[in-house]
Protein backbone atom coordinates (compact mmCIF):
# COMPACT_ATOMS: atom_id res chain seq x y z
CA UNK A 1 0.00 0.00 0.00
CA UNK A 2 1.22 3.56 -0.68
CA UNK A 3 2.23 5.80 2.18
CA UNK A 4 -0.93 6.80 4.02
CA UNK A 5 -2.10 10.35 4.45
CA UNK A 6 -3.59 11.83 7.57
CA UNK A 7 -7.37 12.12 7.94
CA UNK A 8 -9.88 13.91 10.15
CA UNK A 9 -9.26 11.19 12.75
CA UNK A 10 -5.78 12.65 13.28
CA UNK A 11 -6.74 16.21 14.11
CA UNK A 12 -8.48 18.20 16.85
CA UNK A 13 -10.36 20.93 15.01
CA UNK A 14 -12.18 22.64 17.87
CA UNK A 15 -11.67 26.36 17.69
CA UNK A 16 -9.47 26.01 14.60
CA UNK A 17 -10.04 27.70 11.26
CA UNK A 18 -10.25 24.82 8.82
CA UNK A 19 -10.02 25.37 5.06
CA UNK A 20 -11.85 22.63 3.13
CA UNK A 21 -11.61 22.03 -0.62
CA UNK A 22 -14.70 20.26 -1.92
CA UNK A 23 -16.13 19.70 -5.39
CA UNK A 24 -19.52 21.36 -5.89
CA UNK A 25 -19.32 21.27 -9.70
CA UNK A 26 -22.90 20.22 -10.49
CA UNK A 27 -25.19 20.15 -13.54
CA UNK A 28 -26.44 23.60 -14.57
CA UNK A 29 -29.45 24.52 -16.71
CA UNK A 30 -28.55 27.60 -18.74
CA UNK A 31 -32.20 28.09 -19.64
CA UNK A 32 -33.42 28.44 -16.07
CA UNK A 33 -30.14 29.53 -14.49
CA UNK A 34 -30.56 26.84 -11.85
CA UNK A 35 -28.15 24.20 -10.57
CA UNK A 36 -29.18 20.61 -9.92
CA UNK A 37 -28.69 18.53 -6.80
CA UNK A 38 -25.85 16.04 -6.78
CA UNK A 39 -24.41 13.12 -4.83
CA UNK A 40 -21.22 15.15 -4.57
CA UNK A 41 -22.99 17.88 -2.60
CA UNK A 42 -24.68 15.35 -0.34
CA UNK A 43 -21.42 13.52 0.44
CA UNK A 44 -19.30 16.63 0.99
CA UNK A 45 -22.02 17.91 3.31
CA UNK A 46 -21.23 15.02 5.67
CA UNK A 47 -17.60 16.13 5.98
CA UNK A 48 -18.63 19.73 6.63
CA UNK A 49 -21.28 18.75 9.16
CA UNK A 50 -18.73 16.67 11.07
CA UNK A 51 -16.26 19.55 11.17
CA UNK A 52 -18.92 22.00 12.31
CA UNK A 53 -20.22 19.60 14.97
CA UNK A 54 -16.66 19.19 16.26
CA UNK A 55 -16.34 22.95 16.73
CA UNK A 56 -14.29 23.88 13.67
CA UNK A 57 -14.60 27.28 12.00
CA UNK A 58 -15.13 26.06 8.46
CA UNK A 59 -14.08 27.87 5.27
CA UNK A 60 -15.14 26.06 2.09
CA UNK A 61 -13.45 26.35 -1.29
CA UNK A 62 -15.10 25.03 -4.46
CA UNK A 63 -15.51 25.64 -8.17
CA UNK A 64 -18.25 25.54 -10.77
CA UNK A 65 -17.58 25.21 -14.49
CA UNK A 66 -14.67 26.54 -16.53
CA UNK A 67 -13.94 29.98 -17.88
CA UNK A 68 -15.97 30.65 -20.99
CA UNK A 69 -18.57 27.98 -20.24
CA UNK A 70 -22.26 28.71 -19.60
CA UNK A 71 -21.96 27.04 -16.20
CA UNK A 72 -19.12 29.29 -15.04
CA UNK A 73 -21.19 30.99 -12.36
CA UNK A 74 -20.97 32.30 -8.76
CA UNK A 75 -21.65 29.90 -5.90
CA UNK A 76 -24.64 31.54 -4.19
CA UNK A 77 -27.00 28.70 -5.14
CA UNK A 78 -24.41 26.17 -4.08
CA UNK A 79 -24.32 27.60 -0.57
CA UNK A 80 -28.09 27.21 -0.27
CA UNK A 81 -28.00 23.64 -1.58
CA UNK A 82 -25.05 22.74 0.64
CA UNK A 83 -26.79 24.19 3.69
CA UNK A 84 -29.85 22.05 2.96
CA UNK A 85 -27.75 18.88 3.10
CA UNK A 86 -25.51 19.95 6.00
CA UNK A 87 -28.59 20.83 8.02
CA UNK A 88 -26.98 24.12 9.03
CA UNK A 89 -26.62 27.52 7.47
CA UNK A 90 -23.80 27.79 4.95
CA UNK A 91 -23.08 31.47 4.41
CA UNK A 92 -22.12 32.55 0.92
CA UNK A 93 -19.31 35.11 0.68
CA UNK A 94 -19.11 36.73 -2.76
CA UNK A 95 -15.33 37.06 -2.53
CA UNK A 96 -12.43 34.63 -2.54
CA UNK A 97 -9.24 36.37 -1.43
CA UNK A 98 -10.25 40.01 -0.99
CA UNK A 99 -10.90 42.07 2.14
CA UNK A 100 -14.49 40.85 2.50
CA UNK A 101 -13.44 37.19 2.53
CA UNK A 102 -10.56 37.82 4.93
CA UNK A 103 -12.70 39.79 7.35
CA UNK A 104 -15.34 37.06 7.43
CA UNK A 105 -12.73 34.35 8.02
CA UNK A 106 -11.31 36.30 10.94
CA UNK A 107 -14.78 36.74 12.50
CA UNK A 108 -15.80 33.08 12.36
CA UNK A 109 -17.10 31.38 15.49
CA UNK A 110 -16.94 27.71 16.41
CA UNK A 111 -19.29 25.71 14.18
CA UNK A 112 -19.72 28.42 11.53
CA UNK A 113 -19.53 27.40 7.84
CA UNK A 114 -18.87 29.83 5.00
CA UNK A 115 -18.49 29.18 1.27
CA UNK A 116 -16.14 31.51 -0.58
CA UNK A 117 -16.59 32.49 -4.21
CA UNK A 118 -15.76 30.21 -7.15
CA UNK A 119 -12.00 29.58 -6.97
CA UNK A 120 -11.76 29.42 -10.75
CA UNK A 121 -12.56 33.13 -10.90
CA UNK A 122 -8.88 33.51 -9.93
CA UNK A 123 -6.57 33.62 -12.96
CA UNK A 124 -3.84 31.47 -11.42
CA UNK A 125 -6.09 28.76 -9.92
CA UNK A 126 -6.03 26.39 -12.89
CA UNK A 127 -2.35 26.63 -13.75
CA UNK A 128 -0.83 23.14 -13.59
CA UNK A 129 2.07 23.57 -11.19
CA UNK A 130 3.70 21.52 -8.39
CA UNK A 131 2.69 22.26 -4.78
CA UNK A 132 5.83 24.30 -4.03
CA UNK A 133 5.09 26.68 -6.90
CA UNK A 134 1.38 26.85 -6.16
CA UNK A 135 2.28 27.83 -2.60
CA UNK A 136 2.99 31.24 -4.18
CA UNK A 137 -0.40 31.37 -5.95
CA UNK A 138 -2.73 34.16 -4.93
CA UNK A 139 -5.23 31.96 -3.08
CA UNK A 140 -2.54 30.27 -0.98
CA UNK A 141 -0.62 33.47 -0.34
CA UNK A 142 -3.74 35.32 0.84
CA UNK A 143 -5.68 32.64 2.73
CA UNK A 144 -3.06 30.33 4.29
CA UNK A 145 -2.03 32.88 6.99
CA UNK A 146 -5.67 33.07 8.15
CA UNK A 147 -6.31 29.36 8.72
CA UNK A 148 -4.85 26.53 10.78
CA UNK A 149 -5.54 23.34 8.85
CA UNK A 150 -6.22 22.36 5.24
CA UNK A 151 -8.65 19.53 4.43
CA UNK A 152 -8.82 18.19 0.88
CA UNK A 153 -12.11 16.38 0.32
CA UNK A 154 -12.28 16.88 -3.46
CA UNK A 155 -11.32 13.48 -4.89
CA UNK A 156 -13.04 14.26 -8.18
CA UNK A 157 -10.45 16.98 -8.92
CA UNK A 158 -7.53 15.15 -7.30
CA UNK A 159 -6.04 14.56 -10.77
CA UNK A 160 -5.68 18.35 -11.20
CA UNK A 161 -2.53 20.04 -9.91
CA UNK A 162 -4.36 23.31 -9.25
CA UNK A 163 -3.66 25.94 -6.61
CA UNK A 164 -6.56 25.03 -4.33
CA UNK A 165 -5.92 21.28 -4.58
CA UNK A 166 -2.16 21.12 -3.99
CA UNK A 167 -0.85 24.55 -2.94
CA UNK A 168 -1.99 24.57 0.67
CA UNK A 169 -0.36 21.21 1.43
CA UNK A 170 3.07 22.84 1.07
CA UNK A 171 2.44 25.38 3.85
CA UNK A 172 -0.30 24.03 6.14
CA UNK A 173 -0.89 20.86 8.15
CA UNK A 174 -3.10 18.92 5.76
CA UNK A 175 -5.49 15.98 5.98
CA UNK A 176 -7.98 14.13 3.79
CA UNK A 177 -11.70 14.66 4.28
CA UNK A 178 -14.15 11.79 4.48
CA UNK A 179 -14.93 11.67 0.75
CA UNK A 180 -11.24 11.66 -0.20
CA UNK A 181 -10.46 9.07 2.46
CA UNK A 182 -13.25 6.73 1.36
CA UNK A 183 -12.43 7.02 -2.36
CA UNK A 184 -8.71 6.39 -1.99
CA UNK A 185 -9.05 3.52 0.45
CA UNK A 186 -11.67 1.76 -1.66
CA UNK A 187 -9.68 2.09 -4.89
CA UNK A 188 -6.43 1.05 -3.19
CA UNK A 189 -8.20 -1.96 -1.70
CA UNK A 190 -9.23 -2.96 -5.19
CA UNK A 191 -5.85 -2.37 -6.81
CA UNK A 192 -3.77 -3.95 -4.06
CA UNK A 193 -5.86 -7.10 -3.66
CA UNK A 194 -4.27 -10.27 -4.95
CA UNK A 195 -7.46 -11.17 -6.74
CA UNK A 196 -8.29 -10.79 -10.43
CA UNK A 197 -10.78 -8.06 -11.33
CA UNK A 198 -13.80 -8.32 -13.59
CA UNK A 199 -14.20 -5.01 -15.41
CA UNK A 200 -17.54 -3.95 -16.89
CA UNK A 201 -16.85 -1.05 -19.22
CA UNK A 202 -19.20 0.99 -21.39
CA UNK A 203 -20.39 4.53 -21.93
CA UNK A 204 -19.25 6.99 -24.55
CA UNK A 205 -15.75 7.76 -23.21
CA UNK A 206 -13.97 4.97 -25.03
CA UNK A 207 -10.49 6.42 -24.59
CA UNK A 208 -11.01 6.25 -20.81
CA UNK A 209 -12.01 2.59 -21.03
CA UNK A 210 -9.00 1.77 -23.19
CA UNK A 211 -6.65 3.50 -20.73
CA UNK A 212 -8.07 1.41 -17.88
CA UNK A 213 -7.73 -1.77 -19.93
CA UNK A 214 -4.14 -1.00 -20.92
CA UNK A 215 -3.17 -0.52 -17.28
CA UNK A 216 -5.10 -3.51 -15.97
CA UNK A 217 -3.79 -5.95 -18.57
CA UNK A 218 -0.29 -4.58 -18.04
CA UNK A 219 -0.52 -5.32 -14.32
CA UNK A 220 -1.97 -8.78 -14.90
CA UNK A 221 -5.06 -8.13 -12.77
CA UNK A 222 -7.81 -8.87 -15.31
CA UNK A 223 -10.20 -11.78 -14.92
CA UNK A 224 -12.46 -10.52 -17.72
CA UNK A 225 -13.60 -7.33 -19.42
CA UNK A 226 -17.34 -7.29 -20.16
CA UNK A 227 -17.99 -4.67 -22.82
CA UNK A 228 -20.96 -2.49 -23.64
CA UNK A 229 -21.77 0.82 -25.25
CA UNK A 230 -19.51 2.19 -27.97
CA UNK A 231 -16.56 0.20 -26.62
CA UNK A 232 -18.30 -3.07 -27.46
CA UNK A 233 -19.22 -1.82 -30.94
CA UNK A 234 -15.57 -1.02 -31.70
CA UNK A 235 -14.45 -4.41 -30.45
CA UNK A 236 -17.08 -6.10 -32.63
CA UNK A 237 -15.67 -4.19 -35.61
CA UNK A 238 -12.14 -5.23 -34.60
CA UNK A 239 -13.32 -8.83 -34.73
CA UNK A 240 -14.53 -8.27 -38.28
CA UNK A 241 -18.23 -7.67 -37.62
CA UNK A 242 -20.05 -5.23 -39.93
CA UNK A 243 -22.48 -3.11 -37.91
CA UNK A 244 -24.43 -1.26 -40.57
CA UNK A 245 -25.89 2.17 -39.71
CA UNK A 246 -23.94 2.31 -36.45
CA UNK A 247 -20.65 2.41 -38.36
CA UNK A 248 -21.60 5.76 -39.87
CA UNK A 249 -22.43 7.11 -36.44
CA UNK A 250 -19.07 5.98 -35.05
CA UNK A 251 -17.28 7.57 -37.99
CA UNK A 252 -19.08 10.91 -37.58
CA UNK A 253 -18.24 11.00 -33.88
CA UNK A 254 -14.54 10.27 -34.51
CA UNK A 255 -14.47 6.88 -32.76
CA UNK A 256 -13.05 4.92 -35.69
CA UNK A 257 -9.63 6.46 -35.10
CA UNK A 258 -9.45 4.26 -32.00
CA UNK A 259 -9.80 1.04 -34.00
CA UNK A 260 -6.05 0.34 -34.25
CA UNK A 261 -5.72 0.46 -30.46
CA UNK A 262 -8.85 -1.64 -30.04
CA UNK A 263 -7.55 -4.25 -32.51
CA UNK A 264 -4.23 -4.38 -30.69
CA UNK A 265 -5.94 -5.08 -27.37
CA UNK A 266 -8.21 -7.70 -28.89
CA UNK A 267 -5.36 -9.46 -30.69
CA UNK A 268 -3.39 -9.72 -27.45
CA UNK A 269 -6.11 -10.21 -24.85
CA UNK A 270 -9.19 -11.34 -26.79
CA UNK A 271 -9.59 -14.45 -24.62
CA UNK A 272 -10.52 -12.18 -21.69
CA UNK A 273 -12.50 -9.52 -23.56
CA UNK A 274 -16.18 -10.53 -23.63
CA UNK A 275 -18.32 -9.10 -26.43
CA UNK A 276 -22.08 -9.00 -26.89
CA UNK A 277 -23.79 -11.95 -28.57
CA UNK A 278 -26.89 -9.86 -29.27
CA UNK A 279 -27.74 -6.17 -29.33
CA UNK A 280 -30.82 -3.98 -29.08
CA UNK A 281 -31.58 -1.56 -31.90
CA UNK A 282 -34.29 1.02 -32.42
CA UNK A 283 -36.77 0.23 -35.17
CA UNK A 284 -39.97 2.25 -35.60
CA UNK A 285 -39.30 3.85 -32.24
CA UNK A 286 -39.20 0.53 -30.41
CA UNK A 287 -36.58 -1.81 -29.00
CA UNK A 288 -35.76 -4.82 -31.12
CA UNK A 289 -33.10 -7.39 -30.27
CA UNK A 290 -30.96 -9.02 -32.95
CA UNK A 291 -28.11 -11.48 -32.74
CA UNK A 292 -24.64 -10.27 -33.64
CA UNK A 293 -24.69 -12.86 -36.42
CA UNK A 294 -27.66 -10.96 -37.94
CA UNK A 295 -25.65 -7.76 -38.37
CA UNK A 296 -25.27 -5.48 -40.28
CA UNK A 297 -28.61 -3.75 -39.78
CA UNK A 298 -29.97 -0.40 -40.91
CA UNK A 299 -30.62 0.79 -37.36
CA UNK A 300 -28.55 2.21 -34.53
CA UNK A 301 -27.32 -0.13 -31.82
CA UNK A 302 -28.67 1.27 -28.54
CA UNK A 303 -28.03 -1.43 -25.92
CA UNK A 304 -26.70 -4.90 -25.29
CA UNK A 305 -29.31 -7.60 -25.78
CA UNK A 306 -30.98 -9.71 -23.11
CA UNK A 307 -28.90 -12.83 -23.93
CA UNK A 308 -25.72 -10.78 -23.50
CA UNK A 309 -26.97 -9.27 -20.25
CA UNK A 310 -27.79 -12.75 -18.93
CA UNK A 311 -24.37 -14.04 -19.97
CA UNK A 312 -22.68 -11.14 -18.20
CA UNK A 313 -24.76 -11.76 -15.08
CA UNK A 314 -23.55 -15.38 -14.98
CA UNK A 315 -19.91 -14.29 -15.25
CA UNK A 316 -20.44 -11.74 -12.47
CA UNK A 317 -21.65 -14.47 -10.09
CA UNK A 318 -18.13 -15.93 -9.96
CA UNK A 319 -16.27 -12.60 -9.73
CA UNK A 320 -14.21 -11.67 -6.67
CA UNK A 321 -13.57 -7.99 -7.50
CA UNK A 322 -15.68 -5.88 -9.85
CA UNK A 323 -15.25 -2.45 -11.47
CA UNK A 324 -18.30 -1.06 -13.28
CA UNK A 325 -17.74 2.11 -15.31
CA UNK A 326 -20.10 3.45 -17.89
CA UNK A 327 -23.64 2.36 -18.85
CA UNK A 328 -23.96 -0.46 -21.37
CA UNK A 329 -26.54 1.27 -23.55
CA UNK A 330 -28.39 4.53 -24.17
CA UNK A 331 -30.10 4.31 -20.79
CA UNK A 332 -31.66 7.77 -21.14
CA UNK A 333 -33.96 6.47 -23.90
CA UNK A 334 -37.06 4.56 -22.90
CA UNK A 335 -36.48 0.83 -23.33
CA UNK A 336 -32.71 0.98 -23.72
CA UNK A 337 -31.58 0.93 -20.09
CA UNK A 338 -32.45 -2.74 -19.72
CA UNK A 339 -28.96 -4.15 -20.27
CA UNK A 340 -27.44 -1.71 -17.79
CA UNK A 341 -30.17 -2.49 -15.22
CA UNK A 342 -29.72 -6.28 -15.45
CA UNK A 343 -25.94 -6.10 -15.16
CA UNK A 344 -25.96 -3.52 -12.35
CA UNK A 345 -28.45 -5.67 -10.44
CA UNK A 346 -26.17 -8.67 -10.90
CA UNK A 347 -23.22 -6.66 -9.53
CA UNK A 348 -25.31 -5.48 -6.59
CA UNK A 349 -26.38 -9.06 -5.82
CA UNK A 350 -22.83 -10.38 -6.05
CA UNK A 351 -20.70 -11.18 -3.01
CA UNK A 352 -17.71 -9.54 -4.77
CA UNK A 353 -16.13 -6.25 -3.73
CA UNK A 354 -17.75 -3.85 -6.20
CA UNK A 355 -16.58 -0.39 -7.22
CA UNK A 356 -19.05 1.55 -9.36
CA UNK A 357 -18.21 4.97 -10.76
CA UNK A 358 -18.15 7.59 -13.46
CA UNK A 359 -20.55 10.48 -13.96
CA UNK A 360 -22.77 8.68 -16.49
CA UNK A 361 -22.90 5.63 -14.25
CA UNK A 362 -24.18 7.70 -11.33
CA UNK A 363 -26.89 9.17 -13.56
CA UNK A 364 -27.81 5.69 -14.76
CA UNK A 365 -28.11 4.43 -11.18
CA UNK A 366 -30.58 7.18 -10.39
CA UNK A 367 -32.62 6.79 -13.56
CA UNK A 368 -32.77 3.00 -13.43
CA UNK A 369 -33.42 2.97 -9.70
CA UNK A 370 -30.68 0.67 -8.40
CA UNK A 371 -29.89 1.34 -4.72
CA UNK A 372 -26.34 2.71 -4.37
CA UNK A 373 -26.00 1.13 -0.94
CA UNK A 374 -25.94 -2.33 -2.53
CA UNK A 375 -22.41 -1.73 -3.86
CA UNK A 376 -19.18 -1.81 -1.86
CA UNK A 377 -18.23 1.68 -3.07
CA UNK A 378 -19.80 4.20 -5.43
CA UNK A 379 -17.17 6.65 -6.64
CA UNK A 380 -18.00 10.32 -7.17
CA UNK A 381 -15.00 10.71 -9.44
CA UNK A 382 -15.32 10.77 -13.20
CA UNK A 383 -12.01 11.75 -14.75
CA UNK A 384 -10.23 11.29 -11.42
CA UNK A 385 -11.39 7.70 -11.14
CA UNK A 386 -10.20 6.95 -14.67
CA UNK A 387 -6.80 8.54 -14.02
CA UNK A 388 -6.38 6.57 -10.78
CA UNK A 389 -7.37 3.25 -12.35
CA UNK A 390 -5.12 4.01 -15.33
CA UNK A 391 -2.10 4.31 -13.02
CA UNK A 392 -1.42 7.95 -13.83
CA UNK A 393 -0.33 10.54 -11.22
CA UNK A 394 -2.91 11.94 -8.81
CA UNK A 395 -1.29 15.25 -7.78
CA UNK A 396 -3.66 16.15 -4.94
CA UNK A 397 -3.34 12.73 -3.31
CA UNK A 398 0.44 12.77 -3.59
CA UNK A 399 0.44 16.29 -2.14
CA UNK A 400 -1.46 15.04 0.91
CA UNK A 401 1.00 12.19 1.36
CA UNK A 402 4.15 14.26 0.93
CA UNK A 403 3.01 17.72 2.04
CA UNK A 404 3.52 19.80 5.14
CA UNK A 405 3.83 17.62 8.25
CA UNK A 406 3.42 20.44 10.75
CA UNK A 407 1.94 19.82 14.16
CA UNK A 408 -1.81 20.26 14.64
Amino acid sequence: MPERFRTLNDVDVRGKRVLVRVDLNVPYDAGTGKIADSDRVREHAKTLRELSDRGARVVVLAHQGRKGGPDFIPLRQHAELLGKHVGKRVEYVSDTIGDRAKARIRSLRDGDIILLENVRFLDDETLSLPPEEHARSSIVRELAPLVDIFVNDAFSVAHRSHASTVGFTAVLPSVAGRVMESEVRSIERLLSARLPITFILGGAKVDDCLAIMDRAFGRGIVEAVLTGGILSQLFLMARGCRLGKTTGFLERKGFLKLLPQVRGLYDEHGDRIVLPVDVAVELDGKRREVGVDELPIDALIMDIGSRTAGRYAEIIKDAAMIVFKGPLGVYEREGFGEGTRIVLDAVASSSAFSLVGGGDTLSALERIGVDKNRFSHVSLGGGALVVYLSGKPMPAIEALRKGCKGAF
